[in-house]
């Protein structure tokens, strides 16, 4: 045998002999010990306490879970740890061995998989020795860390194991079974914490502990692999020199392994073609933020002026490709991409620009800018397919990760032009890493010069009604995760996805498609799939609940599987009509997609009012012109035959599924730091008190073009407001950003929410946010056959064991009398149509004056409802009315910068049932209602903050009558 470079492996001197299997064994016996001891002890000492969740208790729930089992009881977890202690020890030897066996000349990937599982081991001492009661969020981290660790882990074992059939199978299985058990474990987990399903937590513990047993087993089977080794350094067997000792042929094998990883880790490894994907996708992920922020910081203007203010214009940035149509300015911009790409980046410096007039230029810029250059990209690499593929992917690639980071920063994006460092912004992060990876994406030269080889067949204006159907419906449905599911949200009690629940789903369905649009692009190029995908939109426009999201979730695989092939189709063809027109006719869309709602303020709305379906008819009609064009004269069976080979020109493909896994990882991080604890406590539950608010937020959007959440936030939590309605809430569109403020809110906050009607039911928005569980929670849309559509949400929660009705309204304008005439008398009869004697509150916006109007309509004997305090003259819009409840004080505290209307707040005290309370609640006259007292008369538990008197803060105070009033009978 020739002699090794590895002198670790040929050194003699044998001083402890054994075979290298027993590290395997040891670390298996030890580990399985470390959790059956744990668990037969638990059960034996403290089996009710261990069973028993925040919700169910024995015998709901007869088995423990994996956390309870090795939690903080003595001493079930001190053994647990001293077993764990001993298997630290063969779990080193076991990576080491691992290493020694599949390392090779010249290749990374032993090393790489080698220090995931020393990281992954580290962090299993990590999440085992500090407990959720020593430090939930480092026990978490550590938890997460080790869950992520292991997908390298278990991949790279498979692709790197020697030519052992049965140990392939072994691994191949129980990695199989593993990563499947995920699966179920999510779907009780779920049915536990979000809907308390009684015994949903024990079989989830039963998947838990499968976990446990798979992940232990995987490591088992090395021992099938290290009978190998003696004395764990001496290779006795020449296993690691890659000698084939099994009895099927080497090719199969490696073909079996190539499968099961699928052929990711086949090619050799690249560093500087893994950052040249990085950067591509970042660069994408840059696009889409610039492109994505264009549409919010129009709207600032039309918001304020209320109507079209003319800087709407700058929609039309996008079709810049237009210019390549002349062909000394192709030229120009082909050759020099570079500049054209970095001008791309004011879009990120536009967050520096203060003036908000200026910033919206400035993003115009960038749009302009980046549509220009991308198109000129994909252009010039039209003659390469492979190129032209890393493009395209890249492209889509930035856009799934656009989704992800807003998702991970509540629906806002971290490097957006209205983010900064005070309101959770990384712009200058963001523009630093832009710069880095757009240097690294032009390094490149051009492969096409400005006499572009456009392709004669098909037509290109076919091509570019597809592409401008095709932008428009991943930018208004995919570039946020949230947005289908508010589409299908239909009210408590929960029946469908939540979006910080199940808004993977959607990037799963995202991913999945990206994938079949580069491996298996003829899967879609055909009419059969392009009829599913109209099923599928079909059915998000017309059903809620989970049927209509699985329509989501079957147009959000075609729409990125289609892509590519559309995109490549459009780039071999003139830039200038495909992607000229192309954004022409998406632009269309866009402005059809705002009509629809906004259609008393622009002119021909009336013809297009609420007419949602329209838009996604419209949608479809013309991807399906570029699907004609792609599969006319067997287009897409030519670019199936070139593009889903296995060439070594296109190697890039295995960087692109890593970083679209990394991409998936990073999202179930931020799924899991987001999970809702639904463990919500009100400020004042001694008092039995709860004070509710009304707030027209103004879409989010502060006077001075920033994000306003986190500055509502702060005030939401000085006053310790337990309920409020939300008024002009809906950001679910492309010209807001598509965002949803709400979920932001509810999480840092600690409330639950109720979105209310969803962005396809073309309202403005009113949403419900409430310290309390919502029992039940229905949407209504009050007559408006002139003006605005009314929102409404009726809601009953919880509030200290007695049902109370919330009702959450915002009426018509003022130019449309008889629209709010009807609204007036639906609500009343809706606010009157509960219980008698059940306390209700209306949190509303009502455009009518005091004692006079409609206001006789809200307040009157067929509501029942009373005003929060009629001697207050100076009210047109927001007011808060009541019934059965003892309404202790109320307050108006100035918005500052943050909207344009005040917040109102008031306090009321939840009449007990058993003590007579209620009954003197329900018979007491308006003078006793209405008794004003003063402040040091009341409970100090009943008494606003102080802390808004006077000047108050930040420009917050209480005002108009310059104090709260209080009320006491």
């Amino acid at each position: 045998m020739a002699s090794s470079k590895y002198k670790d492996k040929d050194a003699g001197g044998v001083v402890l002999s054994f075979n290298g299997q027993w590290i395997s064994w040891a670390h298996t016996v030890v580990a399985y010990a470390a959790f059956l001891s744990a668990l037969i002890i638990g059960c034996a000492l403290h089996y009710h306490k261990i069973v028993k969740n925040e919700w169910f208790g024995y015998p709901d729930e007869w088995f423990p879970s994996v956390s309870a089992t090795i939690g903080d009881r003595y001493p079930e977890r001190s053994i647990y740890m001293i077993f764990i202690a001993i298997a630290s020890g063969p779990r080193f030897a076991l990576v080491g061995l691992w290493y020694l066996l599949t390392a090779k000349p010249g290749r990374v990937l032993p090393k790489a998989i080698a220090l995931s599982g020393v990281i992954r081991t580290l962090t299993c001492g990590g999440w085992t020795y500090i407990t959720s009661t020593d430090d939930h969020d480092w026990h978490d981290i550590l938890m997460i860390s080790y869950i992520v660790f292991t997908i390298p882990w278990t991949t790279g074992c498979i692709a790197l194991s020697p030519p052992n059939a049965k140990a392939i199978k072994y691994r191949k299985w129980i990695a199989g079974s593993f990563f499947g058990t995920l699966v179920p474990l999510v779907y009780f987990f779920i049915q536990h914490k979000v809907h308390r399903v009684a015994g949903a937590y024990t079989i989830y513990a039963f998947f838990e502990w499968a976990l446990i047993l798979f992940d232990v087993a995987f490591d088992a089977v090395t021992a099938l692999d290290f009978d190998t080794f003696e004395l764990v350094v001496k290779d006795v067997k020449g296993a690691s020199k890659g000698a084939n000792a099994s009895s099927v042929p080497t090719a199969v094998l490696e073909k079996e392994k190539e499968k099961a990883t699928a052929g990711v880790y086949s090619a050799g490894f690249n560093l500087g073609h893994a950052l040249d994907i990085v950067a591509d996708v970042y660069h994408g992920f840059v696009f889409w933020s610039t492109l994505t922020s264009l549409g919010l910081v129009i709207w600032y203007f039309p918001l304020w002026h209320m109507g079209i203010s003319g800087y709407e214009a700058l929609v039309m940035t996008t079709i810049a490709p237009l210019l390549l149509g002349i062909r000394p300015l192709r030229s120009l911009v082909v050759n020099n991409q570079r500049f054209f790409h970095v001008l791309s980046l004011a879009g990120l410096v536009a967050y520096k620009v203060h003036d908000p007039v200026y910033r919206l230029f400035t993003v115009g810029f960038g749009v302009f800018m980046g549509c220009l250059a991308w198109t000129a990209t994909w252009s010039s690499d039209s003659l390469h397919p492979s190129r032209l593929e890393i493009r395209v992917v890249a492209w889509l690639a930035g856009l799934l990760m656009s989704s992800i980071a807003k998702f991970a920063w509540h629906t806002n994006n971290p490097i957006w032009p209205i983010m900064h460092a005070e309101n959770g912004g990384w712009n200058g992060t963001g523009l630093v890493l832009a710069v880095l990876a757009v240097l690294r994406f032009t390094r490149k030269a051009p492969l096409n010069s400005w006499d572009i080889n456009e392709q004669k067949n098909g037509s290109s204006l076919l091509s570019a009604f597809g592409i401008g159907g095709l932008f428009f419906a991943i930018h208004s449905l995919l570039s946020d995760t949230s947005t289908m599911i508010l589409w299908v949200w239909g009210g408590f009690p929960v029946r469908g996805p939540v979006s910080n629940v199940h808004a993977y789903y959607t990037i799963a369905a995202m991913t999945g498609g990206l994938l079949i649009g580069v491996f298996r692009p003829g899967m879609v190029t055909n009419w059969t799939a392009y009829g599913a995908a109209c099923v599928g939109a079909g059915m998000l426009t017309l059903y809620e609940q989970w049927f209509g999201y699985y329509g989501a979730l079957i147009l959000t695989t075609y729409l990125m599987a289609i892509a590519v092939p559309l995109i490549s189709r459009a780039a071999k063809k003139s830039p200038a009509v495909t992607f000229g027109l192309g954004f022409l006719f998406y632009n269309l869309l866009v402005l059809f997609h705002v009509w629809v709602v906004a259609y008393a303020f622009v002119p021909g709305g009336p013809y297009v009012r609420e007419h949602t379906d329209w838009i996604m008819i419209a949608t479809m009609l013309t991807i399906g012109a570029g699907v004609f064009d792609l599969v006319s004269g067997q287009a897409s069976r030519k670019y199936a035959a070139t593009t889903d080979r296995r060439s070594s020109s296109f190697g890039h493909r295995k960087y692109h599924v890593g970083i679209l896994g990394l991409l998936n990882i990073l999202f179930l991080v931020a799924n899991f730091l987001r999970f809702p604890s639904y463990d919500y406590k009100p400020y004042h539950a001694d008092d039995r008190l709860f004070t509710a608010g009304i707030w027209t937020i103004h879409f989010s959007l502060d006077n001075d073009m920033w994000s306003s959440e986190y500055r509502m936030r702060d005030l939401i939590k000085e006053l310790e407001v337990d309920v409020i309605g939300l008024l002009e809430s809906d950001l679910q569109r492309i010209i807001m950003g598509n965002r949803d403020t709400t979920q932001f809110l509810a999480e840092d906050l600690g409330m639950y929410v109720d979105y209310g009607p969803g962005p396809n039911k073309h309202t403005w928005g009113a949403a419900l946010l409430s310290k309390f569980p919502i029992l039940n929670s229905t949407h209504h849309l009050l007559p408006s056959p002139v003006g605005e559509l009314a929102p409404a949400i009726h809601a009953t929660l919880d509030v200290y064991g007695s049902p109370v009705d919330v009702f959450v309204f915002h009426s018509g304008q003022e130019e449309d009398p008889e629209d709010r005439r009807l609204q007036s008398e639906y609500l009343a009869k809706l606010m009157g149509s509960i219980p008698a004697d059940r306390p209700a509150v209306l949190l509303s916006y009502l455009v009518t004056k005091p004692l006079e109007g409609n206001y006789n309509t809200y307040v009157s004997d067929v509501s029942g409802m009373h005003d929060v305090d009629y001697t207050d003259w100076d009210r047109w819009c927001e007011y808060i009315l009541y019934k059965n409840l003892r309404r202790t004080g109320y307050a108006r505290v100035s918005r500052s910068t943050i909207t344009d209307t005040e917040l109102q707040v008031a306090k009321f005290v939840v009449p007990k049932e058993d003590e007579g309370e209620k009954g003197r609640v329900l018979a007491a006259s308006q003078e006793e209602r209405d008794r004003r007292v003063e402040e040091q008369q009341v409970p100090e538990g009943w008494r606003f903050p102080a802390l808004f008197r006077g000047e108050g803060v930040r420009g917050h105070h209480y005002h108009v009558f310059d104090e709260p009033r209080y009320y006491n009978f």
